[in-house]
């Protein structure tokens, strides 16, 4: 039987991955959007920072009503990214230099431009019909209750055929019916594709919607997202998962990450057991629900720190020895890190080090989306105006256009909440558009990158860039950082969070690795837990250097210690 305490060492479990939102992140011909060119030119400056696998938010062909997750050709580049030479040439840029690259399979839906859809939609006996789900009206109305990720019904009727479409997310991206085999032949083709090119994985967006039951019934409930308990993580999900791990995966040696809405921890271990030869690893959501007003997805409440601690510790306790956790404290659908979960003023770096180094120092593969390194921050919205995001338009027609609430209680929650709060362009130094473009920006400049910028953080040696490389590079030398045992310590403390990691290997000495992390905006008592041995050295830390022993923290202090 194997040793579930013993973990198997692979590249993808100790690789640092960095997350790039293309659109934003540098635009290399003035039109005021990223693109491929700009990816190409600071491959050198990724390389500095350490990590070893880029994921590449969808680059594919796209109409962009939903910035690029609403795919109308698979083979092909969005035209306001480049070329495929491009992408060729970024590609053997990023392999030349010792990374990886994920790509993100988008593959729950396409856009309704898509010529598959493009076919489907023109009449019921076309050949594509079944490519997508395609339901009579039902009493006059939709088929179900079922409602959008992004507001409203899911379903859009279409007049020519008299039937309704689904689409769990914007009415321009229709849901690929997955019964269909002819459908799964196709994703696996275009995977095959990418992957025959030199792509290392696959990031796969919303990766548990893929199976609806059967009959798709009505959900239960009035409010919230209607419908979900029938599509996310649906009858036939892990069959599917198979088949596409026996025809695709596993023929190549690459990583894989599951976007799983709705997940829990016993699902998680079925999506990425050991032996469940589906992925390597899933996204789950636990961490970015506790903050939501449960009745409202835009309302907020505090989460005490005793809570926050409680999600990270039962993901690493209950999937040790069985499955492999996936980190991350933000990406391109969440506010910004330092913002959410630290303090984003007085103690914006000292937040970020911390909120970093507990990310580095547990078991799992830690992802650091674009613009974390430099602790960028959420941005300004004065009006509806100001944001992109169809979810956002979305949400504020139903609300306020539609249901008259007040506007200013829900811009309030929206600046906070938005997802454009990650999409605002990467901040390369103080000239102006923040170094991104000599055009105007697609998305408004966040105002404080005459501050907070590349620029200036390679020129401090107190930046958060320069932390965050220190990080990296500790995990890359420590194995223990990387495969250690988690163990929690006084878990009711609501101003710290201890915990320490240990790795027994065969033929090698125990290595402890002790982990102090004070996660309040003020001074706080560490009374060090009997069990840990205060011959520890200090690793890393975010202030000055201090012995293991009783002492007083200081706000946002993070402090990490090696027994060997």
């Amino acid at each position: 039987m194997e040793d579930e305490k013993m973990e198997e060492h692979t590249w993808w479990k100790e690789a640092v991955v960095y997350q790039i939102y293309p659109r934003s992140f540098k635009d290399s011909n003035g039109d005021g959007i990223g693109d491929l060119r700009g990816v190409i030119e600071k491959l050198d400056y990724l390389k500095e920072l350490g990590v070893d696998v880029i994921w590449m938010s969808p680059c594919y062909k796209s109409p962009n009503d939903d910035n690029g997750y609403d795919i109308s050709d698979y083979r092909a580049i969005m035209d306001e990214f480049g070329t495929m030479e491009d992408f060729r040439e970024m590609l053997e840029g990023i392999h030349s230099r010792g990374m990886k690259l994920l790509m993100d399979l988008v593959v729950n839906h396409t856009s309704d431009e898509h010529q598959w859809f493009v076919e489907s939609r023109s009449s019921k006996d076309n050949p594509y019909r079944d490519y997508y789900i395609w339901r009579d009206p039902k009493d006059g109305k939709e088929p179900n209750n079922w409602t959008s990720y992004f507001s409203g019904p899911a379903w859009q009727y279409d007049e020519k055929t008299g039937q309704y479409y689904l689409h769990l997310f914007s009415k321009k991206q229709p849901d690929l019916n997955w019964e269909n085999e002819t459908v799964r032949r196709e994703v696996y083709d275009m995977m095959k594709f990418w992957l025959g090119i030199g792509c290392d994985g696959f990031r796969m967006d919303v990766a548990s919607l893929y199976s609806k039951t059967p009959g798709l019934p009505d959900g239960k409930g009035t409010t919230g997202l209607i419908g979900h308990e029938y599509y996310q993580n649906g009858p036939r999900i892990h069959e599917f998962l198979r088949e596409m791990n026996r025809e695709v995966l596993s023929h190549y040696d690459i990583m894989t990450v599951g976007e799983m809405s709705g997940v829990t921890i016993d699902e998680a271990i079925k999506y990425a057991g050991k032996k469940r030869r589906e992925l390597n690893m899933v996204f789950q959501f636990d961490q970015d629900a506790l903050d939501h007003d449960p009745d409202d997805k835009w309302g907020r409440r505090a989460v005490p720190l005793p809570e926050l601690k409680k999600v990270f510790s039962d993901w690493q306790i209950r999937l040790e020895g069985k499955a492999w956790n996936s980190l991350y404290w933000t990406n391109h659908d969440q506010p910004r890190t330092v913002s959410r979960w630290g303090n984003d003023g007085r103690y914006r770096k000292e937040s970020q080090k911390m909120l970093y180094t507990m990310l580095m120092t547990l078991q799992g593969t830690p992802y650091i989306y674009q613009g974390e390194e430099i602790g960028m921050t959420n941005s300004v919205f004065d009006g509806i105006e100001d944001f992109d995001d169809v979810e956002i338009h979305n949400c504020w027609k139903e609300r306020v256009v539609e249901g008259h609430e007040d506007p200013e209680a829900l811009l309030k929650a929206m600046r906070f909440r938005a997802r454009d709060n990650a999409r605002t362009p990467m901040q390369w130094d103080d000239s102006d558009n923040a170094g991104f473009s000599t055009g105007k920006p697609w998305l408004k400049i966040n105002p404080n990158y005459k501050e907070i910028n590349v620029k200036e953080a390679l020129a401090d040696p107190e930046s958060v860039f320069h932390y965050m490389q220190k990080l990296i590079r500790m995990r890359k030398e420590n194995p223990v950082a990387v495969y250690g045992v988690y163990k929690e310590y006084q878990h009711d403390n609501e101003q710290l969070f201890l915990y320490e990691r240990v790795l027994e290997e065969e033929g090698q000495k125990a290595r402890t690795m002790y982990v102090v992390l004070n996660f309040s905006d003020h001074e706080a008592e560490f009374e060090k837990p009997e069990e840990w041995d205060g011959a520890a050295k200090y690793l890393i830390g975010n202030m000055s250097e201090a012995p293991l022993e009783n002492r007083t923290l200081q706000p946002y202090e993070a402090a990490v210690y090696l027994k060997s």
